[in-house]
């Protein structure tokens, strides 16, 4: 797994908004930190890392000449424009357990449209919990070899088998043939009579 690292740089306390321009507001919780720190973080890196990773990415954080692991717990964005205005990491050691919803990419529909087949999604995330080291950012499932009527659940997806799931028994999606749109052929026979 490549290493994702962030900078962060503490900030002051200052009543009303945050308004430095370049810069997202944000959060450290968790082991290690006594109390919730006040950190900005460089909104170019942060977005590098979110288009690359998503928003479930584990990391370094750079922070007080000390390198801390991490994951983003929460981002919040602007409601319209998707800006990110601010972000929330959580600091844990690489063996703590934790509770994460991971999202589900599926491969290989394309192979499944050249059969007349098709995926039908059901349920396009999971919740898994174990090692963080061990979750990844996102899951992937590959459909390209799934026959008609074959259904995708939790031991179809690529994942570490000491990652466990609330999700075990959940089916996440199912192939099915292609519907083909109805098309009316119907002529209009009827002719007006002057």
């Amino acid at each position: 797994m490549q290493e994702i690292i962030l900078e962060s740089v503490e900030r002051t306390k200052q009543p009303g908004k945050f308004k430095e321009s370049g810069y997202v507001p944000g959060i450290l919780y968790g082991d290690g930190i006594t109390e919730a720190a006040s950190v900005k973080f460089e909104k170019k890196a942060l977005k590098k890392i979110l288009n690359a990773h998503g928003s479930n990415a584990k990391m370094w954080i750079n922070y007080n000449e000390d390198k801390k692991f991490g994951f983003i717990k929460e981002v919040q964005r602007k409601p319209v424009s998707g800006d990110v205005i601010h972000l929330d990491v959580q600091i844990v050691s690489k063996d703590h357990e934790i509770k994460r919803q991971i999202p589900i990419v599926f491969k290989g529909e394309d192979d499944l449209k050249n059969r007349l087949l098709q995926l039908q999604v059901y349920k396009s995330e999971t919740t898994v919990f174990g090692k963080i080291a061990l979750i990844p950012d996102t899951i992937y499932a590959d459909v390209s070899e799934k026959q008609l009527g074959e259904s995708i659940t939790f031991s179809n997806l690529d994942l570490d088998k000491l990652l466990k799931s609330e999700d075990a028994d959940t089916v996440f999606g199912m192939i099915v043939n292609i519907r083909n749109p109805v098309i009316d052929t119907a002529v209009d026979t009827e002719t007006e009579v002057i």
